[in-house]
């Protein structure tokens, strides 16, 4: 039997040190072009001068469903410190957090040193985490910079925006707003023009907000579009025509974005799969499987499941005594059941081809009373109008915002509707 050679105990504490030391190396923060502290205080005693660190800051905006936990995690603060921040936020002011709200990230050279949780310009939270955690409630000034653009399309209105330096964001608002009259995928043409007046939001210099549209002007083939944003009394912030109208409709025209019609309106159709004439109450929208279906007005969830040739199917019940329905879906919305209630531009389902359908697409089928109505031809109701007693503050700013959006629009003038300007 071979000799088992002993190892000498001298070289196993060794070992041990060699595997601790190298731990400890490894466990050091290295901080990325972070000279050391001793060559800082080197050069700060050569050159007579206190070099201050880097101060940087990051802003997070608060997406529905976040929780603070996970977004201070995510900006990797120590959960010790997440800890803290929460046994300190005795009334929940802190955690309360809303989708919208801002949340900055200061950071002393690569050390966060202060949170600031931005509700609105009247509620800021500020957080110290540099040497105890303290929280309190400040006041910051919000510095509104206006901006406005003018553009001309040539291929698209998207294209057209771009091109003059409008933000995506900004852009996304416009087609939005006056999506309710304008298809912005069809209707648009060579040479309509678009000028748009909007607020960015600042709070100590930095940006804390994508913009909000103050006014805007879309002459689409020759019809002149308006939208004034206005603090209505009854209705809070909304966009109004040059006459008061809201711009908003109580319906969408269409509840989700898609390629084509596949199939109108048509009491007298044949149907693709039985072959016989049977009546098309509804318009059919192409779109691919999943495409998010949207609710097309404020209401109540009336119907949810299968019906027959329809597969799974939802019905809204709005105001009116007017119903909206939405056949051959994929599935609804985890969330939305019989009764639940809905606002305009919910998620309410998925795209699919459930029940008698030939390939994915949407039916939606508008219904005053027992009456099924053509979606697309229908004529569908305004939105509150302008509060009467506020009327004439509101057409002095739409008149100003015409004289500098016609100073700009070359076209302008050729509306019959403006003309006399």
């Amino acid at each position: 039997m071979a000799e088992v050679k002993k190892i000498s105990l001298k070289y196993v504490v060794l070992a041990f040190v060699i595997a601790v030391a190298f731990i400890l190396l490894l466990s050091v923060d290295q901080r990325v072009n972070q000279p050391p502290e001793e060559e800082l205080i080197a050069v700060e005693e050569q050159l007579g001068i206190s070099i201050d660190p880097v101060t940087t800051k990051e802003i997070y905006e608060v997406q529905d469903g976040d929780n603070l936990s996970i977004i201070l995690e995510d900006f990797e603060i120590p959960f010790n410190t997440i800890f803290k921040i929460i046994r300190k936020d005795t009334n929940q002011s802190v955690r309360n957090i809303r989708p919208g709200d801002k949340v900055v990230f200061s950071y002393n050279a690569n050390t966060v040193n202060t949170i600031e949780i931005i509700k609105d310009s009247q509620e800021v939270l500020l957080i110290s985490i540099a040497d105890e955690i303290t929280i309190q409630q400040v006041q910051k000034t919000i510095d509104l910079i206006p901006t406005s653009n003018f553009g001309m399309v040539e291929s698209s209105f998207y294209r057209a925006a771009m091109d003059a330096n409008i933000p995506d964001s900004i852009i996304m608002d416009f087609a939005y707003i006056f999506g309710w009259d304008v298809d912005f995928v069809f209707d648009v043409r060579k040479g309509d023009q678009f000028w748009v007046s909007y607020e960015t939001e600042y709070i100590d210099g930095d940006q804390v907000s994508n913009g909000d549209i103050a006014f805007a002007a879309f002459l689409n083939q020759g019809k002149l579009y308006i939208a004034q944003r206005f603090i209505d009394e009854n209705q809070g912030k909304q966009y109004f025509d040059d006459q008061g109208n809201n711009v908003r409709k109580a319906f969408l025209r269409a509840p989700l974005d898609f390629a084509y019609i596949s199939s109108h309106f048509n009491p007298n159709r044949m149907h693709p799969i039985l072959h016989k004439i049977k009546a098309h109450n509804g318009v059919d929208y192409a779109a691919k499987r999943n495409t998010p279906v949207m609710a097309s007005g404020d209401g109540v969830i009336s119907f949810a499941g299968w019906k027959s040739g329809y597969g799974k199917t939802l019905e809204i019940r709005h105001g009116g005594d007017i119903t909206t329905l939405y056949a051959h879906l994929e599935d609804f919305e985890k969330n939305i059941k019989q009764g639940s209630k809905v606002s305009q531009g919910d998620l309410i389902a998925f795209v699919g081809d459930s029940g008698l359908a030939t390939a994915p697409h949407l039916h939606y089928e508008f219904r005053v009373g027992k009456k099924r109505t053509d979606p697309v031809k229908v004529k569908l109701p305004n939105a509150q109008s302008i509060s009467s007693n506020q009327k004439a503050e509101f057409l002095l700013e739409v008149e100003t915002n015409l004289q500098a959006a016609l100073a700009q629009m070359p076209n302008l003038a050729l509306s019959d509707r403006f003309s006399d300007l």
